[in-house]
């Protein structure tokens, strides 16, 4: 009998469609060898829409700011297995395996639901983080763009603004940008988690290379946008002994700041993870959870604020210190603060015919 562990569909992170945390019936798979085991058919992709009546979304982690966010999609078809928000898709009844990167939900009409949102009188003006879920310049965006209408809004409000994003995607959107960098509008951040071209196939399947990402980060920082580099998630043996090389090639490409998040294995993750493993670093698998569970008071994760996204004991304060060290060696000069005195709600009218949002007036 065959107890290899199955081959995920092409250009998947995930090999299944394991069951989440609120279904009675679990199904595991079985290769009984009528199937040809060499052909995985890729998965379709399947855009819906999300009804939600709000866009804004707030949390009082200490963990993770700011305070409020703006998520476009709710799963993620860049795959990455590692994905800390896969165990969310359970609130819809869907797995957080396969379900997660190929069953897409999006907000149509995100741009209308903040104007409306940002109008209310009671609305106070702080840094807002979009796509802090999941990624808001997934390979869907390219159809939808649903993300530049969003920052057209922001932008035309002089509303302070953060991105995390592995895309190059991104660079689409460097005219809005650019102006929001002049007010000191926007931070952009570029998640690296290897620089490992191989690898991040494996991990991160329809995310930009490597490669890809540090050129993003040069034409950022050319255009004058404040960009960073998260090197997100590490993963204990598998990318931390990369930490020092990727804060080295993004300083050289104009980074000014730089973080880390320690791997998150919440909830389904933990199987979806364990599977990888078993999949593409067999030889490995005993070491990277044995490390994981080094950094985590011997469990897989924990999920107390400011333990969970750093670790703790020895093997966390050596990872801290070693990216303090090379962080200070490097001479990131860190991020400018983001201004919220130039915030004004929107003021839908007449379009300008020198308006660079169209919707708006010019500032």
């Amino acid at each position: 009998m065959n107890h290899q562990p199955p081959e995920a569909p092409r250009g998947r992170g995930a090999s299944g469609n394991p069951a989440n945390r609120f279904e009675n019936t679990h199904r595991e798979p079985f290769q009984d060898g009528w199937e040809n085991l060499a052909f995985r058919p890729e998965r379709a992709t399947t855009l819906s829409t999300d009804a939600s009546r709000t866009v804004i979304s707030r949390n009082d982690s200490p963990d993770v700011g700011p305070g409020q966010s703006i998520n476009p999609y709710r799963g993620c078809e860049h795959g990455c297995v590692y994905c800390f928000a896969r165990p969310t898709h359970a609130y819809l009844g869907l797995s957080p395996g396969l379900d997660f990167e190929s069953r897409l939900f999006y907000k149509p009409n995100a741009p209308e639901l903040l104007k409306k949102e940002l109008s209310h009188p009671k609305y106070r003006c702080e840094p807002l983080a979009l796509g802090i879920n999941t990624d808001a310049y997934q390979p869907m965006e390219s159809q939808t763009g649903l993300t530049r209408q969003l920052l057209e809004v922001l932008a035309a409000c002089h509303h302070p603004v953060s991105l995390v994003t592995k895309s190059s995607l991104i660079e689409r959107d460097i005219d809005i940008l650019s102006v929001m960098a002049a007010r000191n509008l926007i931070h952009v951040r570029i998640s690296i988690t290897t620089l490992r071209t191989e690898l991040s196939h494996h991990l991160e399947p329809r995310a930009a290379i490597p490669p890809r990402r540090l050129e993003t980060m040069r034409n950022l920082a050319k255009a004058g946008i404040p960009v960073g580099v998260l090197v997100a998630p590490v993963i204990p043996v598998l990318t931390e002994p990369e930490l020092e090389e990727i804060l080295y090639e993004s300083r050289d490409k104009g980074a000014c700041d730089a973080g880390y998040v320690l791997l998150r294995l919440p909830l389904e993750l933990k199987e979806l993870f364990g599977d990888w493993l078993q999949r593409h670093a067999p030889l490995s698998e005993t070491h990277v959870l044995h490390q994981i569970r080094a950094y985590h008071g011997g469990q897989l994760y924990d999920s107390r604020f400011g333990v969970r996204m750093k670790g703790s004991g020895p093997f966390a304060a050596l990872l801290e210190k070693r990216f303090h060290l090379s962080f200070k060696r490097l001479g990131f000069e860190g991020m400018p603060a983001l201004r919220t005195d130039l915030f004004k709600p929107p003021s839908p009218g007449k379009r300008s015919p020198h308006s660079l949002f169209p919707g708006f007036d010019s500032p």
